[in-house]
C-alpha cells in the first residue's frame, strides 16, 4: 500500500486504527532502559513512540502518512507528552547517524530490498551500546497464526532481519506468540518474529 492508501485506511474511520496502548515486544525490549533518544520508523499512529514519550524517551517519529501522523500528534497532546514527528517514507528517509539508543521498526512489510534498506540505516543510526527493536508479521503466521498481511514476500522471518543487521550483536531472534482477543472472547496467537540487536558498546 502506498501513503494515499494508508491515509484512506485511517481516514476510513474516527477511531484509531491500531490501538492506543504499545506493542507488547516493545515494552519488553525497552521498559528497563534509561530513557535516551529513540526512533520510531514507520510509526502509523504513534502508539509506540508516544509510549516512549511517556517513559522519558525523546521521541521522534516518522511515517509517510499526514493522517497517521495528524493522529500521532493529537494522541500525543491527549498523553501530554512532545514527540518529533515527521512525514516521509522510510524507505529513502535518512536518520541521523549514530544518534539514537533505541531505533524502532514495528510491523513494517516491504519487499526483501527496501526492508533491508530500512534495517541497514536503522542500525547505522544507532550510537554505541543502542539497540534495534525489530517486530513483525512472521512468516509462520501464514499457516500457524492470525491476522497480518498474506503475501508471503513481505513477511518477516528472524534469520532474513538478522542478515539485515550486520555489524550488530543480536541478543533476540525468534518467532514469537502474541495473543489476540477476538469478538467473541476467545484468544487466539499471532506469530510475530522479534529481533533484538546492539551496537557494540566500542564500535566506532
Amino acid at each position: 500500500m502506498d501513503s494515499d492508501e494508508w491515509d484512506a485506511r485511517y481516514a476510513s474511520t474516527s477511531d484509531l486504527v491500531w490501538t492506543a496502548e504499545p506493542n507488547r515486544f516493545v515494552v519488553e525490549e525497552t521498559a528497563d532502559l534509561p530513557p535516551g533518544r529513540a526512533l520510531d520508523l514507520a510509526a502509523g499512529e504513534g502508539r509506540n513512540a508516544v509510549w516512549l514519550a511517556r517513559q522519558g524517551w525523546r521521541v521522534t517519529a516518522v511515517d509517510f502518512s499526514p493522517v497517521a501522523v495528524a493522529r500521532g500528534r493529537t494522541l500525543a497532546a491527549s498523553r501530554n507528552v512532545t514527540v518529533a514527528w515527521h512525514v516521509a517514507d522510510v524507505t529513502t528517509w535518512l536518520p541521523e547517524l549514530g544518534a539514537y539508543d533505541v531505533v524502532l521498526v514495528a510491523y513494517l512489510h516491504l519487499p526483501p530490498d527496501d526492508i533491508a534498506r530500512v534495517l541497514a540505516g536503522a542500525g547505522a543510526a544507532l550510537r554505541p551500546g543502542g539497540r534495534v527493536v525489530v517486530v513483525g508479521h512472521d512468516r509462520a503466521n501464514l499457516t500457524g497464526g492470525t491476522g497480518g498481511p498474506q503475501d508471503e514476500e513481505i513477511l518477516h522471518t528472524p534469520e532474513a532481519v538478522v542478515a539485515a543487521l550486520a555489524g550488530l550483536r543480536v541478543v533476540r531472534a525468534e518467532t514469537a506468540r502474541r495473543p489476540v482477543a477476538r469478538p467473541d472472547g476467545t484468544t487466539v496467537d499471532a506469530l510475530d518474529t522479534v529481533v533484538v540487536a546492539v551496537r557494540p558498546a566500542d564500535d566506532g
